[in-house]
C-alpha cells in the first residue's frame, strides 16, 4: 500500500546509508562513483539535511583527487580531455590490453559535470580548481557538427554531452570551452516533427533528450524566462509544439512517460516537468495526480523506485526528490532545474 505522505525522515536515512556504504549491487557501477556521489550529496542538500551529515572537506578532497591534470600547458593541445575521472578505478589504467600496451584511462564530461556540481553544492570555491585545463581541453570533445563526445578517445555524440558541457561552462562562469553557435545548431536539428527532441538529429523524441536540448539552450541564454508571456513564435524552437508534446507525456496514472506508449517512470517527473517550468507551462501539470503517482514509487526502505512496487535505486530516488521539490513539498529546498541542484546551491549562497 502506497504511503500518503512524503517520508522525508526515511529518505534521509536511505541517503545517509548510501553516503557511508553503497550496497553490493552497485559494484557494477564503480566507474560511475562520482555520479552516484552526486545523487547522494545533492539529495541530502535538497532534503535540507544538517551539514553534520556530510564531511564537506573530505568530500572536496576526494572529488579534487579525481581530476586529470596535464603535465604542462602544451599538453592541453594534445587532444586529450583533462576533466574528472568517474572513480578511482577509472583513474588508473589496467595492466595490459590484448596488444600488450597500456590502456589509457580517460576522464569524461558526465563525471566532470557531477564533480563540479558536487563542489558547488558543498560551497567549495570553484575559482580554486584547475578550470583552465578543463575548458581548454573540452574543446577537443566538440565535433564539427556542434555535438560533444564524452571522452577524447571516441564515443557516441548526442545532446547529453552538450548539456554536460553547457552546465560545466555555466557553473565555471566561462564559455571558452565550447562553440555555442555550433552547439545551438546541433540542438535545433534535434527537434523532431512532434515537438520533442531526440538525442541525435532524426531520432525519436525522448524526455531526457528534450531536457538536455532545451536546458542547454536556456543555460546558453537563448531561451527567455517565462516564454509563454512573450511572443512564443519568435523563439528559436517550436514552443507550442514542444509544450503539447511535453504535456501529453503525463499519463492516466498521473506520472510522466519518457516516450509515447511507455509506462510512467519516476525520473521523467523531473526531466519533463523541468522543461515545462522553463517554458512556463508547469501550471498545466496535474500536480495532484503526479504527487499520487510518485507516492506509489516511494519505497518503504526510503528512496524511490523506477516503477511502483520495485526496489529503490539512487538514480530514481534522486529524481523523485527533485520532482517533489518541483511540487513544492514542505521540507525540501527549491530546485534549480537547469543545474539539477537546490536553488540555494546554484546561486552560491
Amino acid at each position: 500500500m502506497a504511503s500518503e505522505v512524503f517520508d522525508r525522515d526515511r529518505h534521509l536515512t536511505f541517503l545517509q546509508m548510501m553516503y557511508q556504504l553503497l550496497p553490493s549491487p552497485y559494484q557494477s557501477q564503480e566507474i560511475n562513483r562520482l555520479t552516484l556521489a552526486y545523487f547522494v550529496i545533492s539529495g541530502l542538500d535538497l532534503l535540507a539535511a544538517p551539514d553534520r551529515l556530510v564531511d564537506k572537506e573530505a568530500v572536496a578532497n576526494w572529488v579534487l583527487s579525481l581530476q586529470a591534470h596535464p603535465r604542462s600547458k602544451s599538453e592541453l593541445n594534445n587532444g586529450r580531455f583533462y576533466g574528472f575521472y568517474g572513480s578511482r578505478a577509472a583513474q588508473f589504467p589496467p595492466e595490459d590490453n590484448d596488444n600488450g600496451a597500456l590502456s589509457c584511462s580517460v576522464s569524461n564530461l558526465a563525471s566532470t559535470y557531477c564533480a563540479v556540481a558536487i563542489l558547488k553544492i558543498i560551497g567549495y570555491d570553484l575559482s580554486s580548481i584547475d578550470s583552465e585545463s578543463i575548458l581548454m581541453s573540452m574543446r577537443n570533445l566538440q565535433q564539427p557538427d556542434g555535438s560533444f563526445m564524452p571522452i577524447h578517445t571516441g564515443a557516441e555524440t548526442d545532446l547529453r554531452f552538450i548539456y554536460c558541457a553547457a552546465a560545466i561552462s555555466h557553473m565555471l562562469g566561462n564559455w571558452s570551452g565550447m562553440d555555442k553557435e555550433k552547439a545551438k545548431e546541433y540542438i535545433l536539428n534535434c527537434q523532431s516533427y512532434d515537438g520533442g527532441f531526440g538525442l541525435t538529429p532524426g531520432s525519436e523524441s525522448h524526455g531526457g533528450a528534450t531536457y538536455c536540448g532545451v536546458i542547454s539552450l536556456q543555460l546558453m541564454g537563448l531561451i527567455e524566462d517565462d516564454i509563454l508571456s512573450k511572443d512564443a513564435e519568435s523563439s528559436i524552437i517550436n514552443v507550442p509544439l514542444l509544450l503539447d508534446w511535453c504535456l501529453q507525456r503525463q499519463a492516466a496514472d498521473g506520472g510522466f512517460q519518457g516516450r509515447p506508449n511507455k509506462p510512467s517512470d519516476t525520473c521523467y517527473a523531473f526531466w519533463i516537468a523541468s522543461v515545462l517550468k522553463v517554458l512556463g507551462g508547469h501550471k498545466f501539470i496535474d500536480k495532484k495526480a503526479l504527487h499520487g503517482f510518485l507516492l506509489t514509487c516511494q519505497s518503504e526502505y526510503g528512496g524511490f523506485s523506477k516503477f511502483p512496487g520495485d526496489y529503490p535505486d539512487l538514480y530514481h530516488s534522486y529524481y523523485g526528490f527533485t520532482a517533489f521539490s518541483l511540487l513544492e513539498e514542505p521540507g525540501l529546498k527549491p530546485l534549480c532545474v537547469e543545474l539539477g541542484m537546490s536553488a540555494i546551491a546554484a546561486i552560491g549562497i
